[in-house]
């Protein structure tokens, strides 16, 4: 069977399936079968696929039929420019969330801290923009953090960022410039609204199992304790959550809070700088 043919074959399974984008789908997933670049693809279209990549394809493509969403299977996301490496241990990193990356660039920082780290695609994308500067990530999961300690090797910051176990502020000291955070913010009872794909990701990062508020209060009513004077708190929000988690920040005492909105024209952060 040609790479063409496979394509072909493999573009009808996942889109039966109901796949949106199927074929860019199973380019991804042959390239990756073939261990090419998707970039490569269109040269090897007529060649004959080896048979121990073709059996590898047609796992990936019955995976994704399944709605193991593509990044895991290939184990690779792009983010803000830069590659890292997913597992199903690590929420895929999203381009909304681009929103906060830009939105924390605006101003300079030194020490960073990241809540609820992930993949590290936050912490890592931050400290290879802005050399020189250092930070904490945390998470709850000890197998989300041997992902992102992967990332900052595979970006070169390692030696910049110390990783913590830690339930929000639990085990990491302060003081620092700037604060981050995309936590779990979808409410309980929207999660039965999610795609399939999302509902493959890890629960405990999507969802805080109530009204998809309470990241945002433990954050703004511990993050004092830990920062500078004049110091920034950025957290990525859902798009109804704006005004609500802004009033949050400003109840626990953080000044010029702003909602910044994503390319979509939807709610996506809260920044507020710290007063105390």
């Amino acid at each position: 069977m040609t790479a063409a043919e496979a394509l072909v074959k493999a573009v009808r399974i996942m889109a039966d399936a109901g796949v949106d984008g199927a074929p860019r789908d199973a380019r991804l997933l042959l390239a990756h079968a073939l261990g090419v670049g998707a970039d490569r693809l269109t040269l090897l279209l007529h060649d004959t696929v080896p048979t121990d990549a073709l059996v590898r394809f047609g796992t990936l493509v019955a995976n994704r039929a399944s709605r193991v969403p593509v990044a895991y299977l290939i184990e690779r996301r792009q983010f803000f420019g830069r590659d890292f490496i997913v597992t199903p241990a690590v929420l895929d990193p999203r381009g909304d969330t681009e929103t906060l990356i830009e939105a924390a660039l605006v101003r300079p920082f030194a020490r960073l801290l990241d809540l609820g780290t992930g993949s590290g695609a936050i912490a890592l994308t931050l400290l290879a923009e802005r050399p020189g500067t250092t930070g904490i990530a945390t998470d709850v999961s000890r197998a989300a953090l041997d992902v992102a300690g992967r990332n900052a090797a595979g970006l070169g910051v390692a030696d910049r960022i110390a990783f913590a176990q830690s339930d929000w502020f639990s085990h990491v000291t302060g003081p620092f410039d700037l604060i981050v955070s995309n936590p779990p913010y979808i409410a309980a009872s929207d999660m039965q609204d999610l795609s399939p794909e999302v509902l493959n990701e890890p629960r405990e990062a999507l969802t805080d199992e109530g009204d998809g508020l309470s990241a945002y209060r433990a954050i703004t009513t511990g993050a004092g304790a830990q920062m500078t004077p004049g110091g920034r708190l950025l957290v990525e929000i859902g798009a109804t959550q704006g005004q609500t988690v802004a009033s949050m920040f400003k109840v626990a005492g953080f000044a010029q809070v702003a909602v910044t909105k994503d390319i979509d024209g939807r709610d996506r952060c809260v920044s507020g700088d710290w007063a105390g």
